[in-house]
């Protein structure tokens, strides 16, 4: 037998896609080539692969061999397919048997020792692997606790080549190297629970703070320096519910791709918390690299917050960025390479000065900006990426005699009664927050008649608010009301509501 076959998986984005690994040795002059649209890193494989197995004490094929990675019109890139490929090649070369190795998926990289090296994406790759049909697969010893969170998948670990070859009955000695340990950036949760109470002062904010993670709403404290903005905001990730299964596995599987996951803490449970600085690129906040994207901050958000500080600092280009997942709740990313899809459902929280000074609240007697200045500032933030935020709220400088509010742990307290409350009334939607409900669905709820909609009609005829400004006011409207265990709202929630929104300029 001259062709071995065997399986890997190909992320795109975080759809994995089975691949048919295929190995064909010739009798003719000694040469390796790899098709099937590999990329570069992928190209590379080729010298990997041949270092590995000659580590591993086995004899490369003096052959003409050719691997195909099938479909060959799907993308490929990265060093996830090395295993696959030195088990193809050696199970044609007969080291192993061809029918032990050809429904088992293989994924991993090859140092040139023969140590396997972990991948990024192994949950979802795995995953993918269940699905199809696929259960059987193998991973470095470093990732086997990752893989192992799949359900339903059969796991086996392995530290080197040698290693695997055994396991398919290859009489070959397994070194006795340690294995490579992975290594994880560091993810942005805090080592300890931050706590609403450290805050003093600011009772509309917090109240805005608190709608904003009862709704899932999104959210534009503007206020001087100082005045607790980015305490705020780092405090929301603690108002906010565990993530439900699905919720972990999505923003585990992202976290897998993005290297930003480790294992040994299980599936992500809690709401993940991004704040990229104001320097950042497009690519590291939408996602980017060279051939197929990498996840960015908003995904890495997926379920949780993107905190946007000193946000008229960021590039016009990033902040425009936001507008289609802010939207759709979905990064679509399309390159040369091919299209990836990352979900990018969170909360924006977006914090500003009032001015380049920060000195331009209340009469601004202390401000030293040019009109032109002011106007150039917070022109950043262009009127459609505004018209998208829930909540805009003011800060005022905190005084001496603030005293603290309530803690973390009350104020979650009522978040989870409420969000209890829009999971009754939206079972059986595809909805899970008040912030993603349609505005038709909601006034059709809401009762009252046109009357209870007069504020909003006015707001609308002075140009303070627009038609999709009406649907995020009621939603705020109707977060408002389970606030208050009200079964839908009234007007007075409707006037807070739009009080919100426009800064108290649509009153």
């Amino acid at each position: 037998m001259v062709l071995g076959r065997t399986l890997a998986v190909a992320l795109v984005g975080l759809t994995g896609h089975v691949v048919d690994v295929e190995a064909h040795l010739a009798p003719s002059l000694p040469a390796f080539t790899l098709v099937g649209l590999p990329d570069a890193s992928l190209a590379e494989s080729r010298d990997r692969v041949r270092a590995a197995v000659t580590s591993s004490g086995l004899a490369w094929p003096n052959r003409r061999i050719t691997v195909n990675l099938s479909p060959a019109t799907l993308p490929k890139s990265g060093s996830v397919f090395d295993v696959a490929i030195a088990v193809a090649t050696l199970a044609a070369a007969g080291v192993v048997p061809v029918e032990a190795v050809a429904d088992v998926v293989h994924l991993g990289e090859l140092g040139l020792d023969g140590r396997l090296r972990p991948v990024r994406g192994v949950l979802p790759a795995v995953a993918a692997a269940v699905s199809a049909g696929r259960p059987r697969v193998v991973v470095p010893a470093a990732n086997l606790a990752e893989a192992e969170l799949v359900p339903g998948a059969q796991v086996r670990g392995a530290d080197s080549l040698a290693q695997i070859l055994v396991g398919y009955g290859a009489q070959v000695e397994v070194p006795v190297a340690p294995g490579v340990r992975a290594s994880h950036a560091p993810t942005n949760l805090p080592s300890h629970p931050l706590d609403l109470g450290d805050v003093v002062g600011q009772e509309q904010a917090r109240h805005a703070l608190e709608v904003a993670a009862a709704g899932g709403h999104h959210l534009l404290m503007v206020g001087p320096p100082g005045a607790g903005k980015t305490m705020l905001a780092a405090r929301l990730p603690g108002l906010l519910p565990d993530l439900d299964e699905g919720e972990a596995v999505e923003v585990t599987a992202v976290h897998s791709v993005a290297g930003t996951f480790d294992p040994q803490q299980g599936l992500l449970r809690r709401p993940p918390f991004e704040d990229p600085h104001h320097t950042a690129t497009p690519a590291s906040i939408v996602g980017g690299g060279s051939g197929l994207p990498r996840p960015g901050a908003a995904s890495r958000a997926h379920r949780g917050v993107l905190f946007l500080d000193e946000a008229p600092e960021f590039t016009t280009a990033v902040l425009q960025t936001l507008r289609q997942p802010l939207e759709h709740g979905e990064l679509v990313l399309h390159r040369a390479a091919g299209t990836a899809r990352y979900p990018a459902r969170f909360q924006l929280v977006l914090a500003a000065n009032p001015c380049p000074c920060g000195r331009g609240w209340g009469k601004g007697l202390e401000c030293t900006c040019r009109s032109e200045q002011r106007r150039r500032y917070f022109g950043k933030l262009s009127g459609p990426l505004l018209d998208r935020v829930d909540l805009q709220v003011e800060l005022a400088p905190a005084r001496a005699d603030d005293l603290p509010g309530e803690n973390t742990e009350t104020v979650a307290a009522r978040v989870a009664r409420a969000r209890a409350a829009q999971t009754e009334r939206l079972v059986g939607t595809p909805w899970r927050t008040n912030a993603e409900v349609p505005g038709g669905w909601l006034r059709a709820r809401l009762g009252g008649g046109r009357e209870l909609l007069a504020d909003l009609d006015r707001a609308i005829d002075r140009g303070t608010l627009s038609l999709r400004g009406v649907d995020r006011v009621l939603r705020v409207a109707w977060t408002l009301a389970d606030l208050d265990g009200r079964e839908a709202p009234g007007r007075d929630h409707l006037g807070q509501a739009l009080l919100m929104r426009t800064r108290g300029q649509g009153a």
